[in-house]
């Protein structure tokens, strides 16, 4: 299971020109389930994204997690983290998780998020999304969970 994480001022996610998730200050937590991954590994993916500790405390110091300060996750799955671009030009993405394992995955992860943190909005799985963000830092943080 692959993550990027955006530390964001605000961000918010579109679709056909209407906004169906939105979070002030937070985490923007773009999730890609690859084949094999289990619901091991989102637990062990969420558990590491509600703990790290890349937001300020009072002396500037990325010392503070996402529930340490109140934040809020907006969760949108992104199956082309799973991209292999390294033969050719067009990248493979052989390595995602099929549709129905990858949607399986992504509500696992959206459920329990929900169920730890009190602040949780979403995307939608598989549509054409239009994901706004105020990067705040910028902070970007690429994490990855094997078995």
């Amino acid at each position: 299971m692959k993550a990027v994480l955006q530390r964001v001022a605000n961000a918010r996610v579109d679709i056909s020109g209407r906004t169906v998730g939105a979070i002030d200050a937070g985490l923007l937590v773009l999730l890609c389930a690859e084949r094999g991954d289990v619901d091991a590994l989102a637990d062990r993916m969420l558990a590491k994204i509600l703990k790290l500790r890349i937001f300020a405390d009072e002396a500037g110091k990325m010392n503070r997690s996402v529930q340490d300060i109140g934040g809020g996750l907006l969760v949108v799955s992104q199956f082309t983290l799973a991209a292999d671009a390294s033969a050719g030009n067009r990248p493979s993405f052989t390595q995602a998780a099929p549709p129905d394992e990858g949607r399986r995955l992504y509500e696992y992860f959206v459920a329990q998020a929900r169920t730890a943190h009190p602040v949780v909005a979403t995307g939608e799985f598989g549509a054409d999304m239009q994901v706004h963000l105020l990067n705040d830092g910028p902070v970007t943080i690429p994490l990855q969970m094997t078995a």
